[in-house]
């Protein structure tokens, strides 16, 4: 630990294994990752599962798996029925944490949004990401790299305060969030610049609390301490960043993918601001990326 930063997973995981199991509602774990993923969480004591799809699908995707055959499972072949089922034992607490499977991502988020019977709480829902990346002895978040497309400055504090409150979750008390953008100078020709002014103002003001936030602030001299210094950056954030708050989805489903594929960093993916905990992965992902975002996921729920 950094500090009380967690510097990788395991701690996370074991945040996740000092309460009892969660009941966890998966939807469509019709994949060999997402199966294995499940069952090496509840053999960590972590979730009870609840499968929710296609029992053939579900059954030829867990060809051999030890365990498999245990686990309790709900029969809805339609991946949009499926999505409001699984969200409905969320929403009337017969489930704790809600995980996507080989759904869609519009088809899985529908029912989170519905009024009535979804998981809203009024604020902006965002993807989290989480990161191990060698060389860095924390943990790197980041947001939003899968959800809000170009979001505005009120979209973004929403975004800001998603991210902190999983910090604070996961045992980073005052994290340190730097808004990137493409340099360090704020200027009415790159808007976000002009966000981050904002945001850094009203996080100084104290409309946004829980955190130090920074910006704007490039890449290079958010996460090192030698960068900034070259450049003359000196603020509490800058080369110490613990949450990276990308301006666009491309920027931030870039910087992503680049950490995830090129560096080969553990990672783990949930969405924030709803009334529970959602994992949400990629396709692409790792059964350990899906077993970290499950931890993870469970873990924010002791919080």
């Amino acid at each position: 630990m950094n500090n009380g930063r967690p510097s990788g997973f395991r701690q996370i995981l074991q945040k996740a294994q000092q309460r009892s199991s969660s009941r966890m509602a998966v939807v469509c774990p019709h994949d060999d990752d997402t199966l294995r993923a499940v069952l090496n969480a509840a053999n960590e004591n972590i979730v009870d599962p609840i499968l929710v799809g296609d029992p053939q699908l579900i059954e030829r995707a867990s060809g051999g798996l030890a365990g498999a055959e245990q686990l309790t499972v709900i029969a809805e072949r339609d991946p949009e029925r499926a999505a409001a089922a699984a969200v409905r034992l969320v929403h009337y607490g017969e489930a704790e944490v809600l995980m996507k499977g080989l759904i869609d991502t519009s088809q899985f988020l529908k029912p989170i949004l519905d009024a009535d019977e979804g998981l809203r709480t009024g604020r902006v829902l965002s993807h989290v990401a989480l990161f191990a990346i060698a060389g860095y002895d924390r943990l790197i978040l980041m947001s939003d790299a899968a959800m809000n497309i170009a979001p505005d400055l009120e979209q973004k504090q929403q975004i800001v305060m998603n991210a902190v409150e999983v910090a604070h979750g996961i045992g980073v008390k005052n994290p340190l969030v730097a808004m990137l953008c493409a340099k360090e100078k704020p200027t009415p020709k790159m808007p976000a610049t002009m966000d981050a002014v904002a945001l850094r103002e009203r996080n100084q003001r104290g409309d946004l609390t829980g955190c130090i936030v920074s910006g704007p602030l490039a890449l290079d001299n958010a996460i090192c301490p030698n960068a900034a210094a070259l450049k003359g950056v000196n603020d509490p954030v800058a080369g110490r960043a613990d949450v990276l708050i990308v301006p666009t989805i491309e920027a931030g489903n870039i910087l992503y993918k680049a950490i995830v594929f090129m560096l080969r960093a553990e990672n783990a993916g949930i969405i924030a601001g709803a009334s529970a905990p959602i994992v949400l992965t990629s396709r692409a992902d790792s059964q350990t990326a899906k077993l970290n975002s499950i931890a993870t996921a469970v873990a924010l729920g002791a919080s």
